[in-house]
């Protein structure tokens, strides 16, 4: 039904509509959160030209209405890149596909995540609908809500795999930016995390430093198995 436009109407491009409605986040989390899920996609997916991933991003469903603005969301199916400027908004008449997954981050102040937000991503028609609440004490922070028969309903568990994206989402404390929070991270179908840049770079560095530690042993011992053929009276030149 969202996609379904009158075809006899000029409609206005992502150029003509507002990309931006000068809305601050109410904290880094916001931003730092989809910023980390779209960086590790990019690593992850990094031969693949048919997803999106926007952060803080206007989706424009109706010509006559504002967008509505996810913390994060996934579109599988469309360009990674449209124009040298990238994309402006997400223009679903113009990207004929509904975004797969939406992302939100309860803050401080409540915007509706678990209420109007929850309903219009419903009757969008998105598949996943994932909630993030690091204030949350005794409920589980981080909830996935699946499509079924136009309802949305709550999947088990902090750690879930998508069969239709061919990837998974979960929620694990460990450090990014420098900052040991609970975060939310990319999947395999094994439930093991993805790890950030960051963390590629570091395990490359411990795995050349431990080559280097290992071809420095070597070395030594060949040293002094040469010392000691020596001291036998053996040249060890002479046995090559």
């Amino acid at each position: 039904m969202l996609l379904q436009y009158d075809r006899n109407r000029k409609l206005p491009t992502a150029k003509d509509l507002p990309h931006t409605n000068d809305t601050p986040v109410d904290n880094e989390l916001q931003n730092d959160l989809p910023n980390l899920l779209r960086a590790m996609l990019a690593s992850i997916w990094a031969d693949r030209r048919d997803w999106f991933f926007g952060v803080d991003m206007g989706i424009y469903y109706d010509p006559d209405k504002p967008a509505i603005i996810p913390d994060g969301f996934l579109s599988i199916g469309v360009p990674r890149w449209i124009e040298s400027d990238l994309r402006l908004s997400y223009v679903l008449w113009e990207e004929q596909k509904l975004p797969i997954l939406v992302l939100e981050v309860v803050s401080q102040t409540r915007r509706g995540e678990y209420t109007t937000k929850k309903d219009f991503y419903e009757q969008m028609g998105i598949l996943y609908y994932v909630i993030h609440n690091p204030l949350r004490k005794r409920k589980q922070k981080l909830e996935v809500y699946k499509l079924n028969n136009g309802k949305y309903e709550l999947l088990e568990g902090e750690a879930v795999w998508f069969p239709e994206i061919g990837i998974g989402i979960m929620r694990e404390k460990a450090t990014y930016l420098g900052i040991e929070y609970d975060w939310v991270y990319w999947m395999d179908e094994h439930g093991k995390r993805y790890l950030t840049l960051e963390e590629q770079v570091k395990e490359a560095q411990q795995q050349a430093q431990e080559a280097q530690q290992q071809a420095q042993e070597a070395q030594r011992r060949a040293e002094l198995l040469e010392e000691r053929l020596r001291e036998l009276g053996i040249e060890p030149n002479e046995l090559r």
